[in-house]
């Protein structure tokens, strides 16, 4: 398979729309640890900007005539990922102003996670996974092959 660069082959690249670029990339690495990679368009006005967390890869994009959550007044997603350290990244983020939607817990399916709200309303999992969990166990259908 041919190796890009720019878009990875082995993750999935969320595209989430943030209002103002530059306040959302501070932020975002501010409050959840992540990283810029690249940024492309107008270097004081970009169109978008790639960031990472891990091996996560998230493209940032203006809004081009789309409204973030904050301004529908819902949100439409929630994206999830796996950091080490649930507690300390809560705390961090939860400093940084982070809205918090749900405080660190064990769940049924074997993640400890806490939810949180960025500056645009996007809704964030932060999670580790916590012990094996078998899905018919804790009530789930697995699919027949």
């Amino acid at each position: 398979m041919l190796t890009n660069r720019s878009v990875p082959t082995d993750t999935m690249v969320a595209h989430v729309v943030y209002q103002d670029l530059p306040a959302a990339l501070a932020w975002l690495t501010r409050a959840f640890g992540f990283t810029e990679h690249f940024r492309y368009g107008a270097p004081e006005d970009p169109a978008g900007i790639q960031v990472l967390f891990g091996k996560a890869v998230i493209m940032l994009q203006g809004p081009r005539g789309r409204s973030s959550p904050v301004q529908l007044g819902f949100g439409t997603q929630s994206l999830t990922l796996f950091v080490e350290d649930v507690d300390t990244h809560y705390a961090t983020a939860k400093s940084a102003g982070a809205i918090i939607v749900e405080e660190p817990h064990e769940t049924e399916y074997g993640e400890y996670q806490y939810a949180a709200l960025d500056l645009d309303g996007h809704h964030w999992v932060f999670a580790r996974h916590a012990h094996d969990a078998n899905p018919a166990e804790w009530g789930a259908t697995l699919a027949k092959p």
